[in-house]
């Protein structure tokens, strides 16, 4: 099941996609003005300008993607002493950096920094690097892999990080840590990824009953200054497929089970859960 629901979700999101809905409205203008059906055509090409327009012109990414990065507060309080620290992949190409020989870095670098920060505040705790591949036809590419050698260049080889790389999306990341370290009851963990992730990479691991400390990076947005003309197309259009892609991932996750809220909106807040739950009468 976990292989369906991994290939259903490229499948659907390669067709829902905002950069695909574009190609999809104008394609379909032209082949109803072929046939003759003008009425057809004259709405779809108004809806395709009206897509167009709107994502030239305002920040439409940052209005979606901002409620998931705020749900978490930034530079947020750290424990004095972590037993673990656990850095979802998502910030490398394993197939480009499979091409180029070395690790290509993306937008997500912060994931990284952030682990280098960490090994430096907590140099006793366990790191954890999860990340395969996320791509259906290029599975032979490990980003975690290439994680290895970047920290080794770093001179991070002789830190206790792990590297799980069979993991190809966020309840895999979870799933597959939590077996490879087996986290007991009272231990401090902390999750570093992307702000705009958080939220459902915090539901999937109190899914798994393993409470984290929540560390964001990597924000989109431009809190406090939202409501802005920002005539970027091709920057404002790459935030929007983000935020669109993360809300049908929350959406997919929470129907099928894969995490126990559709907006988790505190670091303890399945740790308190599991607290009440724990304290009912039987």
């Amino acid at each position: 099941m976990d292989t369906v629901f991994f290939i259903a979700s490229k499948l659907i999101w390669a067709l829902i996609s905002p950069d695909s809905l574009i190609v999809i409205l104008g394609a379909g203008a032209w082949f109803a003005m072929v046939f003759g059906w003008m009425k057809l055509s004259r709405h779809l090409l108004a809806a395709c300008a009206l897509l167009l327009i709107s994502i030239s012109a305002f920040p439409v990414g940052e209005w979606l993607i901002y409620p998931l990065e705020n749900r978490f507060q930034a530079n947020a309080a750290l424990p004095a002493q972590a037993d673990g620290i656990v850095v979802l992949g998502g910030s490398m190409d394993p197939a480009k950096s499979e091409a180029w020989g070395q690790s290509e870095i993306g937008a997500a670098a912060e994931r990284l920094t952030s682990l280098m920060y960490m090994a430096q505040l907590y140099p006793q705790a366990q790191i954890v690097y999860t990340g395969g591949s996320d791509s259906v036809t290029e599975q032979q590419y490990k980003e975690a892999d290439y994680a290895r050698f970047l920290f080794d260049q770093l001179n991070l080889g002789e830190r206790a990080i792990l590297y799980e790389s069979e993991s190809r999306n966020t309840a895999e990341n979870a799933s597959n840590s939590k077996t490879l370290v087996n986290p007991t009851p009272g231990q401090e963990w902390i999750l570093v990824t992307s702000a705009f992730h958080m939220p459902r990479a915090i539901g999937v691991f109190c899914q798994q009953q393993w409470p984290v400390y929540a560390y964001p990076v990597d924000h989109y947005s431009r809190q406090g200054d939202l409501l802005r003309l920002h005539f970027a197309f091709a920057d404002n259009l790459g935030v929007l497929r983000t935020a669109m892609r993360e809300w049908v991932g929350l959406i997919a996750y929470r129907i099928t089970g894969r995490t126990d809220r559709l907006l988790a909106g505190s670091s303890n807040q399945c740790l308190n859960d599991n607290e009440s739950e724990s304290r009912k009468p039987a």
